[in-house]
């Protein structure tokens, strides 16, 4: 995610936190597979790998959405 934040800003009463990131489109998991250390994860404990990605994309929803919601503040 990209972002800046300029503390000027906050002085002349706008937000300080711009979000300059655009939604992610790409799947996650594609992109964790085309890692060495990931597919090696799986193929060590398959059932601790699938939780591991689930949890990833989880965090890394709930991140952007914190972002987005600090941009529009």
């Amino acid at each position: 995610n990209l972002y800046r934040y300029n503390p000027l800003l906050a002085k002349e009463g706008k937000n300080p936190f711009i979000l300059d990131s655009k939604e992610p489109t790409a799947d996650l998991r594609e992109f964790l597979m085309s890692e060495n250390r990931y597919t090696a994860l799986k193929l060590i404990d398959e059932s601790r790998a699938e939780e591991f990605y689930q949890k990833a994309q989880e965090d890394c929803t709930a991140r952007y959405e914190k972002y987005r919601e600090l941009a529009e503040a």
